[in-house]
């Protein structure tokens, strides 16, 4: 992946003096290995097309069903990348890529009862589905089983917490849209960099729902309202270049930069003041109780 390099040297470079924490790479959790699913159901239409009625109806339904099924898996493996970058997280509700595994077996079956002669023979489809099946199961695994990170925790108030983040990355995925059309790297940047401290409070929200009351107009009325700003500073900034105007944005993403970045450290030290708290009464019940901590 290409990448901007600057300091305080280069153009629109910064002095350097305070560097920020390296940007996370973002990489694509379905990547070509599940792109690559999706082949196996042209090369079926392909090679029935032409057999006659049969065949090629039991080629279109295998295609179909694969289709799906590499649909699924890469549903599946993003859920399953977001459920592994969250310290709090419920499993997927549903198992998608068990569902992917049945439907490569089901296609495969299908596939090979329109490539033989006897299509009164099941034995061999099942057996070549089954294989395909538990083959796609190694390859890929299966479905996270079991929530992390929940013990103790609210899950009317995770709901809420849901629901919020979900807004909130609508609105962030929503001003990388619209910095495109600006086609200013220097403000591309200034935004990603906002965007990733933002990430890091919607973070700290979601492994401590309790921090949600606090949080929440940063994470709605907040970005909202960068996100308008960002499409009209896109909208202004692409027919007019206008420096002005851009410096105005940067100013403002700097100051919700600070804001979120305070937001985040003050939910990170309520939370130790919480725990503070608890082992405080914990040592003054049991020094009551006669127990003495060295």
């Amino acid at each position: 992946m290409a990448q901007r390099f600057g300091g305080k040297y280069s153009p629109d470079g910064t002095n350097g003096d305070a560097p920020r924490p390296a940007r996370r790479v973002e990489v694509d959790p379905a990547g070509g290995r599940s792109n690559v699913m999706f082949v196996p159901a042209i090369v079926l239409v392909a090679t029935t097309l032409s057999d006659g009625a049969l065949p090629m109806t039991l080629g279109l339904a295998g295609a179909g069903v694969w289709t799906l099924s590499a649909w699924l898996l890469r549903e599946g493996l993003q859920a399953e990348a977001a459920f592994r970058a969250r310290k709090v997280a419920r499993r997927p509700a549903l198992p998608r890529k068990m569902l992917a595994a049945v439907g490569i077996g089901v296609g495969t079956a299908l596939a090979v009862m329109a490539h033989v002669n006897n299509t009164t023979d099941v034995l061999a489809p099942l057996l070549f589905g089954v294989c395909a099946s538990a083959l796609h199961l190694v390859a890929f695994g299966i479905d996270p089983l079991k929530s992390k990170g929940m013990e103790g925790i609210d899950t009317f108030q995770q709901d809420r917490v849901a629901r919020v983040v979900i807004e909130a990355e609508k609105h962030l995925n929503a001003m990388t849209d619209a910095i495109r059309r600006a086609g200013d790297r220097k403000a591309a940047a200034k935004l990603e960099d906002f965007q990733e401290t933002a990430r890091t409070l919607i973070r700290t929200v979601e492994e401590d729902p309790r921090d949600l009351t606090a949080a929440r107009k940063y994470l709605g009325i907040y970005l909202q309202g960068a996100r308008d700003a960002t499409i009209k500073f896109a909208d202004i900034y692409s027919r007019t270049k206008d420096k002005e105007a851009r410096d105005d944005y940067m100013a403002l993403l700097d100051d919700l930069d600070h804001n979120f970045a305070a937001r985040t450290r003050k939910s990170l030290l309520d939370d130790r003041s919480d725990l503070t708290i608890e082992i405080d009464v914990l040592r003054e019940r049991l020094s009551r109780e006669g127990v003495r901590l060295e």
